[in-house]
Formats: structure tokens, C-alpha cells, sequence
């Protein structure tokens, strides 16, 4: 594949990184990455995603656009309130890089639907905002062999970490299960400060063009934390995999994917 003038010239600042150059702005063209979730979190990794050149971007949320969303949401703008979030972030996205594909879901993801969902794609991004997803997602990514980003963010702090099959724990290993229903306010409840989703969704993106890339250390085995009110960052080297993880172990005991009863917030 040839790049058009247009293409050298969008991409000139990855292309004269010897860590990308012109062949790992073509991997970068020729990947796809799937982001659960149009929220917090998934509207700044869909941003750069799209900017950067992903050849192929899914977006699955069943959720409209609430004005509510605004303060950080970046994808999504006020004409759109009402709008569904995938078709606000599809425009935004094909505005930014007309070069991508975006793939949208209007739908929620379930353990009916999310192994045929993530099973096309090299790269997944949970953005999703609720512990009943996030293992759901760690769960599929495990059985189907993807790599995953999982995120999180409340109040001022947020963390991240990054699933590669055969490297390091999976979330399950770390967390276990979810906690109890409502043991644990939601963002909805205890509130979120708008400009956190935008530097841990943008470090979100940041993993995944590090493995698509091939380059660089990732968080596998690392859960990366972040204070806003203190900024400070702390990585945290995780435990081994668990040998008797439920999903990932020598032995798993979750042959079938679980939809655990879910408290709604929007992320």
C-alpha cells in the first residue's frame, strides 16, 4: 500500500518516529481496535484512535447522548444530545480522519453477543463504566485470546491496565469478582471530574497503539493509578497470574460467560 500525498502528510509526526516510521503507520492503517463503551473513557481513545490512523475503529454503546454527558464526553457536542452515542461518535470520528472505518453497535453488550463482537477485531478497549461489563469483557477477551485495555475512573482518581494473553494476570486475577451490588458508588453517585476520562481513555489509546505497534513496555502485569488532587502516578506490579483463576487458570471453572446484575451509570 502506497500512501497519497494527503496520507504523508496527516501522518508526517508518526512517520518520522523510527518507532513507527513509514511501515508502522501501515500497521496502524491496517489494524482494528474495538471500544465498548462511547463514554469518559471511550470518547478521547476513540479521538486519537482516529486521528492516529487505526484502519478500522468499532464503537458499541446502546445509550443516547444525555446532556449530562457534556462535561466529558468530548465526542459528543450539544447538537447531539439525544442523538445514539455511536452515531455521534462515528461523525466526529469520520469528521476528524475520513481515512477510518467506523464500525458501530447500537447495543448493549451482553454474553450473547460479545465473543461474535470482539472477534474481528486486534485490540479491545473496555470503556465501560460498571464492574458486570468490565468482567464480562475480561472474560470474552480471555476465552477469545484478545488483548484488552480495562480502565476506570471516580471522583479525581483513575487506573488502567492491560490483558495480553500469556503475559501477566488478567482482571479476574486482580479482582476476583464484582463487588456487591451497590457496595460501591457508581460515577453517577459519587461524581467524576470531566478532564479524567480524558488522560486515562488517551492512555488507553496510547496502550493500544504501543501493541499494535509493537514497541514499548505495557502495562501487562502493571495496574497504573492516578490521583488527579495529588498528581501522582504509581504503577503497581501486580501478582503473577493466578494458577487458579476462575477464567485464565490451569484449571478454569468459567466455561460460559456470566451477566452479573448490573447497576446503571452513565460514564
Amino acid at each position: 500500500m502506497a500512501f497519497t500525498n494527503e496520507q504523508l502528510e496527516r501522518y508526517s509526526r508518526h512517520i518520522i518516529l523510527k518507532e513507527v516510521g513509514a511501515k508502522g503507520q501501515k500497521k496502524l492503517l491496517n489494524s482494528k481496535v474495538l471500544i465498548i463503551g462511547a463514554g469518559g473513557l471511550g470518547a478521547p481513545a476513540a479521538m486519537y484512535l482516529a486521528a492516529a490512523g487505526i484502519g478500522t475503529i468499532g464503537i458499541a454503546d446502546a445509550d443516547e447522548v444525555d446532556l449530562s454527558n457534556l462535561q466529558r464526553q468530548i465526542i459528543h457536542g450539544t447538537k447531539d444530545v439525544g442523538k445514539a452515542k455511536v452515531k455521534s461518535a462515528k461523525e466526529t470520528m469520520n469528521e476528524m480522519n475520513p481515512d477510518v472505518t467506523v464500525n458501530t453497535y447500537r447495543t448493549f453488550v451482553t454474553s450473547e453477543n460479545i465473543l461474535e463482537l470482539i472477534k474481528d477485531y486486534d485490540f479491545i478497549i473496555d470503556g465501560t463504566d460498571n464492574f458486570p461489563a468490565k468482567f464480562l469483557i475480561n472474560d470474552a477477551c480471555v476465552m477469545a485470546g484478545k488483548p484488552f485495555s480495562h480502565a476506570g475512573i471516580i471522583r479525581f482518581q483513575g487506573q488502567l491496565m492491560t490483558y495480553v494473553p500469556g503475559r501477566g494476570p488478567c482482571y479476574r486475577c486482580v479482582f476476583k469478582n464484582p463487588p456487591p451490588k451497590d457496595a460501591v458508588p457508581t460515577c453517577k453517585q459519587a461524581g467524576v471530574i470531566g478532564a479524567m476520562g480524558g488522560v486515562i481513555g488517551s492512555l488507553q489509546a496510547m496502550e493500544a497503539m504501543k501493541y499494535l505497534l509493537g514497541i514499548g513496555d505495557l502495562l501487562t502485569g502493571y495496574l497504573l493509578t492516578y490521583d488527579a488532587i495529588t498528581m501522582n502516578f504509581r504503577k503497581i506490579k501486580l501478582p503473577a497470574a493466578d494458577k487458579n483463576c476462575g477464567i485464565c487458570g490451569e484449571h478454569p471453572t468459567i466455561t460460559e460467560l456470566i451477566d452479573y446484575e448490573q447497576t446503571v451509570c452513565e460514564g
